[in-house]
């Protein structure tokens, strides 16, 4: 949904009553497809896609402007039962998002039964219902019930408006517009949060780390599902079309150092291959990355570490 469609999603949204601007918390289990709405509905690369639970660990900015305003997207962690540290950052920080939001977007899986999990989130965001907006998503898929999710929402939140309950394909940009209807409806009058050309507030060495860890966890989800992250080194534009950085990607342990630089560095290269290539299609310039491995004992465990890769 690139920028030159903005203006058949300002039509679709109906009579304008003025400039509107709402910061929305999109939150859900892990897997959900939040970053895939993200994505979709900003027209850009904003947030990592994987089929890794809980990829996402930062509030990311993903920002969509039409004529009747602005909404300001923050896709939050995928929240799930744990007691681990990192799970439970994760979770204070989608809280704490839901709490400052002007709504809410809550993303279901239509695939998936709704157990507890769902259920823990469906309990979170039930006190904000009034700013609450539900899409049932990938209902492109075989496996999709979206019957067993609407009953899952009657049960969830009694007397909720029907027409805030969307069934959609964020993959196929299936009624992601009729989700903005709905969030702009919950839009309070308000100036613009970011000038009209922003799609995201994310610094590039972050949206670069991002997409190394993206490309990381895609191809080794079996193995290290979560212990890795990037740390930035170096980051600096050495001509007008060339940026060089230099980036290591920390795992836990001695034995997953291995796993991720594969035989004669055959992982690692294709892991800096495609990050280079996805920078191509993202920024106006060239990026070259310098991508080492290095070990970080009990990263998940370290409040230091935490506080890096979780803001």
């Amino acid at each position: 949904m690139k920028a030159d469609t903005e203006s058949q999603k300002s039509e679709d949204a109906g009579p304008a009553v003025g400039p509107r601007t709402a910061l929305v918390s999109i939150i859900g289990r892990p897997s959900a497809g939040k970053s895939t709405f993200l994505n979709t509905a900003s027209g850009e690369k904003i947030s990592i896609v994987s089929s890794v639970p809980q990829t996402t660990r930062n509030a990311i900015r993903g920002i969509v402007n039409t004529s009747l305003g602005q909404l300001v997207f923050v896709d939050t962690p995928g929240l799930h039962l744990s007691e681990k540290k990192l799970n439970l950052r994760l979770t204070k920080i989608a809280s704490d998002q839901i709490a400052e939001s002007d709504a809410i977007l809550y993303i279901i899986d239509s695939t998936r039964e709704h157990g507890d999990e769902e259920r823990q989130i469906a309990l979170m965001a039930s006190p904000f219902k009034d700013k609450l907006v539900i899409a049932i998503n990938k209902t492109e898929d075989v496996r999709a019930n979206a019957a067993r999710s609407h009953k899952f929402v009657d049960e969830m939140f009694p007397d909720f408006p029907r027409e805030r309950v969307i069934e959609i394909s964020a993959k196929a940009d299936h009624r992601v517009n009729d989700v903005l209807k709905a969030l702009y409806a919950l839009a309070p009058e308000s100036p613009h949060l970011y000038p009209e050309e922003f799609y995201t507030d994310q610094e590039v060495d972050f949206r670069i780390a991002e997409i190394i860890r993206e490309q990381a966890m895609n191809r080794l989800e079996q193995e290290l599902p979560h212990a890795i992250y990037v740390r930035m080194e170096e980051i600096r534009m050495v001509s007008e079309n060339l940026m060089r950085v230099r980036a290591v990607l920390c795992v836990e342990r001695e034995s997953q150092k291995g796993i991720v630089i594969g035989k004669g560095a055959s992982m690692i290269k294709q892991i800096r291959r495609e990050s280079m290539r996805v920078c191509r299609d993202i920024f106006p310039y060239n990026v070259d990355i310098d991508l080492q491995v290095k070990v970080d004992k009990n990263l998940r465990q370290k409040d230091a570490v935490l506080n890096k890769i979780i803001s």
